[in-house]
């Protein structure tokens, strides 16, 4: 079982399944809607476009690639 360590103290990644040998994860997550972007360069960091009707809600972000 592989750990991180956060800010926060150290999490545990047992809420994941490992894929393959790669740190690679199976995630399960139920939603609304899904939307595939491609990151762009903004400044020192990267931007993801959305929908304007989302402005105000949860979102979760995971790199596939």
């Amino acid at each position: 079982m592989t750990q991180k360590e956060t800010k926060k103290g150290i999490k545990s990644a047992e809420r994941f399944h490992v894929a393959d040998d790669k740190n690679k994860v199976k995630l399960f997550v139920h939603g609304e809607e899904m939307v595939e972007r491609i990151v762009k360069l903004s400044g020192n960091s990267g931007r993801v476009y959305l929908p304007v009707v989302w402005v105000g809600s949860r979102v979760k972000i995971v790199r596939i690639e």
